[in-house]
């Protein structure tokens, strides 16, 4: 049997001319090539910032079960913050202006909102089922780029749509008595964040820089203001983890910043549900929570219909 070949070999292959290869072809295949290790590069990038987001996640169920939602998200923000500024400093004055200042605001409003809504799920819910909840994003923002930015959608995509909600239905299941009715809170979380991820579309004209600053700046300003009404004494044993959270969420934010460098969007779309698996494999370790059939099953088919609708929008895109 003939032994499959390696990356090496692989390589070598691509950089070594062929009899009756013009000089021309050779840059198109060392293009080729880069583009593929670049992919590959951001892929592995996307994992790592969806691995460190869950463990983030796993953080904040743990410190909500002592500590007000709100004084765990300004921890979050406020770490994040202090490292956005040190990486920024050297331009922080030309990164700072937009050119969509009022879009950048409610940007960060809704990303606010969104954050809010997950960890105030997460105080009573299981990390497996908030994280599928909170996965009908994807296709919510397929809905909301259609109401609201005009652009196309055909009955297949909406098909997508409506069986992710039925999905989130299953989670949820509501008048069950199963979850506890601040599931309900997860899934205005999704609408939330997919409405944020529209305004990201209007402040294409800012840098990926300047929308991080404005975004982060505006959520550790205003829970800021609201920390001091709702603060508990930190048990000492609890500054770990606290500052944990600030620095996993800004080196997760950092690693996906990276990804997107090096991988198209479309390309890191479906990996992001890796993130199920791994908010899974956390509840189950640190929380001793398994989540049942049902749960598994809606799960699937927000999963199986996000997947769906990325394919279908790559393929139209393809055409077009």
């Amino acid at each position: 049997m003939t032994a499959r070949p390696g990356i090496a070999d692989r390589r070598e292959a691509a950089g070594t001319k062929v009899p009756g290869m013009t000089a021309e072809a050779t840059p198109v295949l060392d293009r080729i090539r880069n583009e593929g290790d670049t992919t590959g590069r951001g892929i592995l990038l996307m994992l790592g910032a969806i691995t460190l987001f869950t463990v983030m996640d796993a953080f904040g169920k743990h410190l909500t079960a002592s500590y007000p939602p709100m004084q765990v998200i300004w921890a979050r923000y406020a770490g994040n913050m202090l490292i956005v500024l040190a990486v920024l400093a050297p331009r922080l004055g030309s990164v700072a202006r937009s050119r969509r200042p009022w879009v950048q605001i409610f940007r960060g409003l809704t990303q606010l909102g969104a954050i809010v809504c997950f960890f105030f799920a997460l105080r009573h819910v299981g990390l497996a089922e908030t994280t599928a909840i909170m996965d009908l994003n994807p296709v919510l923002i397929t809905l909301f780029a259609a109401v609201f930015l005009g652009e196309a959608i055909g009955p297949r995509r909406i098909a997508g749509i409506v069986v992710a909600l039925i999905g989130a239905m299953i989670v949820i299941r509501p008048g069950a008595g199963v979850l506890h009715p601040a599931a309900l809170f997860a899934l205005a979380g999704a609408f939330v964040y997919a409405t944020g991820a529209v305004l990201t579309r209007l402040a294409r004209s800012d840098s990926t820089a300047t929308s991080i600053l404005w975004a982060t700046a505006i959520c550790t300003i205003i829970s800021s203001a609201i920390v001091p009404f709702v603060w508990q004494p930190v048990d000492p044993r609890d500054l770990w983890a606290f500052a944990a959270m600030g620095v996993i969420g800004a080196v997760a934010q950092a690693l996906l910043i990276r990804a997107f460098m090096f991988a198209e969007a479309s390309t890191l779309a479906p990996f992001g549900y890796i993130g199920l698996v791994f908010a899974t494999l956390w509840g189950w370790l640190f929380f001793d929570a398994v989540p049942d059939r049902w749960t598994v099953i809606g799960a699937g088919v927000i999963v199986s219909a996000g997947l769906y609708v990325w394919a279908r929008e790559a393929q139209l895109a393809a055409r077009a």
